[in-house]
């Protein structure tokens, strides 16, 4: 592994929004409610949302902090007792974003797009990103946790935005 070679982690995740319009999952992604709903679920304590109009889109920032409790002790040296992550979405339309996700500090990062596309009477979400650790000898096993904790992370807007949908 001359110079530490790096290859990112390809991840792609679909989630489903039965009975929306892009409209409507759009207006539930740019509410600060829901966001804090999300972060709420996921138990992140401490947590700053931003979410400004921009052109025919907006952007997002969701500044979060969690205990690193449920991090591998392999990982937990490089994190610390708390991780944060900040993620940022730059929405170019009601149905397309650039997605980037960081842990200050730490080397690595995940740079992705989301889409939504409404079909078969609801809406399909798709998040694919390049999960990079820059991170000698282990940064493929820190890649897997990365995209682990951002499958997870989706799962849970998934849900909290399936019952927003609802109410």
């Amino acid at each position: 592994m001359a110079g530490g070679c790096l290859m990112a982690k390809k991840v792609r995740y679909e989630l489903r929004y039965d009975g929306a319009t892009i409209e409507q999952v759009y207006t539930m992604l740019s509410n600060p409610d829901f966001r804090d709903a999300v972060c709420e679920f996921q138990r992140f304590p401490r947590r700053t949302v931003t979410i400004n109009p921009a052109g025919a889109g907006m952007t997002v920032k969701v500044d979060q902090y969690r205990p690193a409790h449920e991090v591998p002790s392999f990982a937990r040296k490089l994190v610390g007792d708390e991780i944060n992550i900040v993620q940022e979405e730059a929405w170019s339309s009601n149905s397309q974003a650039e997605l980037h996700v960081t842990i200050p500090g730490k080397p690595g990062d995940m740079l992705g797009t989301v889409t939504l596309t409404e079909v078969d009477g609801g809406v399909t979400e798709v998040v694919a990103v390049d999960v990079k650790a820059s991170i000698p000898l282990i940064g493929g096993k820190i890649e897997g946790l990365i995209g682990d904790m951002l499958g997870k992370a989706l799962r849970a807007e998934n849900k909290v935005g399936r019952d927003w949908l609802a109410s």
